[in-house]
């Protein structure tokens, strides 16, 4: 089927401008549909599906789970939390753990601990910074921290307490925060996803702990899509060499079972108390048993090693393929998080790719995301230029219109 126009669904509520695809069932870094069409999975179901797809380890683990208990109650102990709550903070170097459903919820819970944390200096109004092209979700506040007026667009009014910063811009931080007793942290994506992957520079992750330090902020690091050993490492600011007091989790950590979680440090792990906050769902036994799971493997798999090794070998390729080519404006990330940046909007490269058997994404209008599962070989990063280099080259000849 070419990948043109979206079938109906008159029962499904139009939230999304989907491709004309079923996807069916995976093994490993590939996918087929339901007309038993085949894919190489370049978007690993947008940075979750990090062992792949029917992994031979995960999939008897969740059996095994679902045959003993899918969900209690957060009114009970749930021996996962502690186990991969323990797990989460050795990786981190943290101390506590908060689990819930979505990216969306642990940006949300981290807002909260914010505000409570200047409330409970006495602060009234607590302001938190935020940056240009940032996504943290699409609640009321999420959305009010999401530095894109395209999704805002129609949801106003938004939630105040913001103020909004460009990326890497240390002076700029400090002009807009001078001399203001309401700003309680500073909230960011280590590398902006959806913005298109744009990378905060490690010197600038330094000064902004350093800051954060001085004036008692919380930095809080929303590592979300760039977490979970996507980079190389467990989290993407561990490459500056710091630690945040509160990390929001998500997407890779159950493997596509929903999960999330906050990571908080001494500064901001106490904050919360009873009735504070809470979910129905968040760290449900099946959850739990996803994120143990899914670390054990990535540790015994070496995925860390193999994120920052193909990684590696495929932005090079990618490199290589588009050097000096009119049109290609710059290639971003690191590990297996790389964003190829075109000089115009590039949307149709999602169906042409999606026709040539390659899924990717197009984010920020005119950025090719690539963030395929972290089990991809060197085979597989050199078929997914392959098939990629011949679709921006054609497409890049074309008009403009």
């Amino acid at each position: 089927m070419s990948a043109t126009a979206a079938p109906s669904s008159p029962h499904v509520m139009n939230t999304y401008g989907r491709l004309p695809i079923a996807l069916s069932h995976g093994q490993g870094c590939r996918v087929w549909d339901t007309e038993g069409r085949a894919y190489l999975d370049g978007l690993g179901g947008i940075a979750v599906n990090t062992l792949g797809h029917n992994h031979p380890e995960l999939v008897p683990a969740l059996q095994d789970q679902i045959s003993k208990l899918i969900h209690s109650s957060n009114y009970y102990h749930v021996p996962g939390q502690e186990q991969l709550a323990a797990k989460l903070t050795e990786l981190s170097g943290l101390t506590n753990a908060f689990f819930c459903c979505t990216g969306l919820e642990a940006n949300e819970a981290a807002l909260k601990l914010a505000r409570k944390f200047g409330h409970d200096k006495g602060i009234e109004r607590p302001e938190i910074v935020v940056y240009e092209a940032a996504f943290h979700g699409r609640s009321i506040a999420t959305l009010s921290a999401t530095g894109n007026p395209k999704v805002q667009q129609g949801f106003g009014p938004l939630v105040e307490g913001f103020i909004r910063v460009p990326l890497n811009d240390f002076d700029a931080l400090k002009k807009a925060t001078e001399g203001n007793p309401n700003v309680v942290a500073v909230f960011f994506e280590t590398i902006q996803g959806e913005g298109g992957i744009n990378p905060m520079r490690w010197e600038y992750l330094r000064q902004v702990r350093q800051l954060c330090d001085e004036r008692d902020w919380l930095m809080m690091i929303d590592e979300v899509q760039c977490g979970m050993g996507r980079t190389g490492k467990w989290f993407a600011h561990q490459w500056a060499g710091i630690k945040p007091d509160v990390m929001p989790l998500a997407k890779g950590l159950g493997s596509g079972v929903p999960i999330g979680a906050v990571v908080a440090g001494p500064r901001a792990a106490h904050i919360f108390g009873p009735g504070n906050h809470g979910t129905t769902f968040g760290g449900n036994p099946l959850a739990m048993r996803a994120g143990i799971e899914t670390i054990r493997i990535m540790e015994e798999q070496k995925l860390l090693e193999n994120a920052a090794t193909v990684g590696s070998h495929l932005k090079a390729a990618l490199e290589r393929e588009f050097a000096g080519l009119p049109g290609v404006k710059e290639i971003r990330g690191q590990g297996l998080m790389l964003g190829i940046e075109l000089d115009r909007p590039c949307g149709v490269i999602l169906n042409r790719a999606c026709d040539a058997g390659l899924l990717l994404s197009v984010t920020a209008d005119s950025v090719i995301r690539l963030v395929p599962p972290l089990i991809l070989s060197m085979a597989e990063a050199d078929e997914i230029v392959a098939i990629l280099a011949p679709l921006v080259k054609a497409f890049l000849a074309e008009p403009q219109p």
